[in-house]
């Protein structure tokens, strides 16, 4: 059997693209107040989002134990993987590769073992994760396909447009009076992943402007798109922005996949974004 792709459930990936690639989930945790909840396991994406919208308090999220990324490790080994290449949340954002990293060490001498930084985080995380897959069903070794996500992670980019600063206020990321002037003015900030963390790159006046803004990164000369996808909670949007992205990059496949829990709890609803990798 193949090199298999362990991922955390930051990805955002869609179930139905996890099971054609055979890619593993390991599932962060989110705590509501004495609540505590196995992400997508024992909180749905649409429960999580319900909750929030009903909650006083912003939740906190936790990196997966030692434990769980030991167990998924060795229920791919039993499937019969010959190598595991674990692709994981931004490092400067989680302790989740720190998990996986020790998780990988306790299976040394068994299997063979990598574990890659995103340096990013949702469908920027989850692409990096199906360009493993794609590699390892290409029949790519360990070494080889480590070395593709990391090509491809030096070529993705990462943009999209939040509907509030409210929750960047709750999050501590941005001050109140801040949070009110985008209010009033409706604000509506464009951010992009460098380097590992989220960084504003634009604010806009209104909606439509800051979702042209988001789409107007994307390249439009032929063949500059490797591989795009769209990320998004719940927005409105979805459907406009989805056929004005495949108009941009022609016959490139899209996969949408639904912001959840971990990286939802720091953008608030409505967020509509897209992550590509740029063609060498």
């Amino acid at each position: 059997m193949a090199v298999r792709i362990v991922t955390d459930s930051a990805c955002d990936l869609p179930e139905s693209a996890c099971r054609e690639f055979g890619i593993e989930v390991v599932p962060l945790t989110i705590r509501f107040g004495e609540r505590e909840y196995v992400d997508r396991v024992e909180l749905s994406v649409d429960a999580f989002w319900r909750e929030l919208l009903a909650s006083p308090v912003l939740p906190e999220t936790a990196a997966p134990s030692v434990g769980a990324f030991e167990e998924a490790f060795r229920r791919v080994a039993a499937e019969g993987a010959d190598g595991i290449v674990c692709v994981n949340l931004s490092s400067r954002l989680s302790a989740t590769m720190q998990s996986a990293q020790l998780a990988a060490k306790a299976l040394e001498g068994e299997i063979e073992i990598a574990v890659v930084d995103s340096l990013n985080a949702s469908m920027g995380e989850g692409n990096l994760a199906l360009v493993g897959a794609r590699a390892a069903a290409a029949g790519a070794s360990v070494a080889e396909v480590v070395t593709a996500i990391e090509s491809a992670r030096e070529r993705l980019h990462v943009f999209a447009t939040l509907d509030t600063l409210e929750y960047l206020r709750k999050g501590g990321r941005i001050g109140g009076a801040q949070a009110m002037l985008g209010s009033v003015l409706s604000i509506k900030p464009v951010v992009s992943v460098v380097d590992g963390t989220v960084q504003p790159v634009g604010k806009v006046r209104t909606r439509s402007k800051a979702l042209q803004a988001v789409l107007e990164r994307v390249p439009t000369e032929p063949g500059a798109i490797e591989s795009v996808c769209v990320l998004h909670a719940g927005a409105p949007e979805i459907d406009a922005f989805v056929a004005d992205l495949r108009a941009i990059v022609g016959g490139v496949e899209v996969i949408i996949g639904t912001i959840g829990p971990v990286v939802g709890v720091h953008t608030g609803p409505r967020v509509l974004g897209l992550a590509y990798i740029q063609r060498v």
